[in-house]
């Protein structure tokens, strides 16, 4: 049994950073999924792939793992600047503007 430990990414349809704070040890799946003919249905066996263990810090993760005998692979996150503008969306209604602006 395989996990692997990173910290998620955001969505991609919000701008903030809920939920991308904790770390999270996933189990990599053992089998792999099979279509049910009449239905559709995507179905498999292995009842890890549905665990999502949450932790504080990468060292909780990494100390879980280890006593519970899991071999684990740990994915650095990749840090993004913050994009912030000095007067940011209060600007859009400025009082002081040298010029007329109109939609």
């Amino acid at each position: 049994m395989r996990a692997r430990i990173y910290r998620p990414a955001r969505n991609a349809m919000q701008s903030g950073t809920a939920k991308t704070r904790n770390w999270v040890l996933e189990f990599a799946p053992s089998e792999a999924r099979e279509t049910d003919p009449l239905m559709g249905w995507t179905s498999s066996g292995d009842t890890q792939s549905q665990v999502r263990l949450r932790f504080d810090s990468q060292a909780e993760a990494e100390a879980y793992a280890k006593a519970h005998g899991i071999a684990y692979l740990v994915l650095q996150p990749k840090t993004r600047r913050p994009n912030l503008r000095p007067q940011g969306y209060a600007e859009n209604f400025a009082t002081n503007r040298r010029q007329v602006w109109t939609h």
